[in-house]
């Protein structure tokens, strides 16, 4: 019996010599480190754009402003997209709301 707990010892030993004690609080701190990578907030931001990207109209928008490298027109993009102006509106406030672009009086921006 006395064999077989020396046998156990070692082999947990042997399993578990990278989480000693003292090994922990380094742990916890790398944890703690990258924890706050994953701020609510710029998360919450990333998911918005790519919300905003997994719309077939927002996303050809997004394309086309960044292949014109311009300011673009509204009426030019609505001719891009086969979406009513009600339709096209509402994406651009999608993509507004996401921070993709910015609307200027009549015509319309990538960031």
């Amino acid at each position: 019996m006395a064999q077989t707990t020396e046998r156990l010892r070692r082999s947990l030993n042997d399993e578990l010599e990278e989480c000693r004690s003292e090994d922990v609080e380094r742990r916890l701190d790398d944890l703690s480190a990258l924890e706050s990578a994953l701020r609510t907030e710029q998360v919450t931001a990333e998911l918005n754009v790519f919300a905003a990207l997994g719309n077939e109209v927002q996303y050809a928008l997004v394309r086309v402003l960044v292949a014109a490298q311009e300011e673009l027109c509204v009426c030019k993009l609505h001719a891009v997209v086969d979406v009513t102006e009600s339709g096209l509106s509402h994406a651009l406030s999608a993509l507004v709301d996401a921070g993709l672009v910015t609307v200027l009086k009549g015509s319309v921006s990538n960031e």
